[in-house]
């Protein structure tokens, strides 16, 4: 089976699951993956052999992506600001409005922190690591501290942390139990991309997220949808340096009533839209 052939089969096989475009993307992601070469590398090797072992490797991904798991967890590997990190369905797989998020904290930590000490900033909710391993790549003289509430998925973004040789600390713990706080500190900045899909939301939520991302990841209360935000926001009002600030990624139909709940614990907020033109994230400092 050519390259030409066998990308052309996994490219049918997936158009009755998804859009053409979609399909055609999932299927040059396993391609890439599978061959070790770029899409251009393909088409100029188009007549050239796929290896038994590597024909057995694509149905076996065929077969999982008919499953409707995602591509990210059946290669076990997503794309994040540029660094290629391991998924598991221990971690929600990182999204490109999340490496905004990591460029305005970066640039707005950059303009505003002015302290002669190392930036200290905290991640609430890691995951895989993304955001604060992103952080630590452009921000590396800062100490970060990354935590979840998952054993898991903090062993999950550890390998990757070590993968690119950033020094984060890692912690396993829930955050909203204000017990484990004082294992933390005090910071420069909290970031969080904490759950925020309140459980009445699921039946509008895709079945490759809905059946396959950790729901621990993605779904609240539907009595307190906010709460992560709460907490963090409380948090911060007493282990936040002054001039420092949180960074959230948020539900995009809650701007107005997240930046309420923070307005009303005294911090000034700034609302902003992702590239999609959603109310994706806030910034927020407190008012000390």
């Amino acid at each position: 089976m050519t390259f030409e052939v066998a990308e052309h089969m996994l490219n049918a096989a997936l158009e009755g699951l998804y859009e053409n475009r979609e399909a055609a993307t999932i299927a040059n992601m396993a391609m890439e993956f599978v061959t070790g070469k770029s899409k251009m590398d393909r088409w100029l090797s188009k007549n050239e052999i796929l290896p038994d072992t590597s024909v057995q490797q694509l149905q076996d991904y065929t077969n999982q992506l008919l499953t409707g798991k995602p591509i990210q967890y059946v290669l076990g590997q997503a794309w994040f600001a540029g660094l290629a990190l391991k998924v598991t369905p221990d971690t929600l797989i990182p999204r490109p409005e999340t490496e905004e998020l990591v460029n305005w904290c970066a640039t707005w930590a950059g303009a505003n922190i002015k302290s002669s000490a190392p930036l200290k900033i905290l991640e609430v909710g890691t995951g895989s690591g993304c955001i604060a391993i992103a952080l630590q790549k452009k921000l590396p003289s800062a100490h970060i501290t990354a935590v979840d509430i998952s054993a898991a998925a903090i062993q999950v973004a550890s390998n990757n942390a070590a993968k690119y040789n950033v020094p984060i600390t890692f912690k396993t713990l829930d955050f909203l139990h204000e017990n484990s706080w004082p294992n933390l500190g005090s910071y420069d900045i909290i970031i969080s991309n904490p759950p925020y899909i309140a459980e009445t939301e699921k039946n509008n939520i895709a079945n490759h997220v809905l059946n396959f991302e950790p729901h621990t990841a993605l779904f609240v209360p539907d009595n307190d949808v906010l709460v992560f935000y709460s907490a963090i926001a409380n948090f911060g009002k007493s282990n936040l340096q002054p001039g420092g600030a949180l960074f959230f990624e948020i539900n995009q139909l809650l701007g107005a009533e997240t930046e309420k709940l923070l307005q009303e614990k005294n911090y000034s907020t700034t609302l902003r839209k992702d590239l999609f033109e959603n109310e994706r994230m806030i910034l927020a400092v407190y008012n000390q």
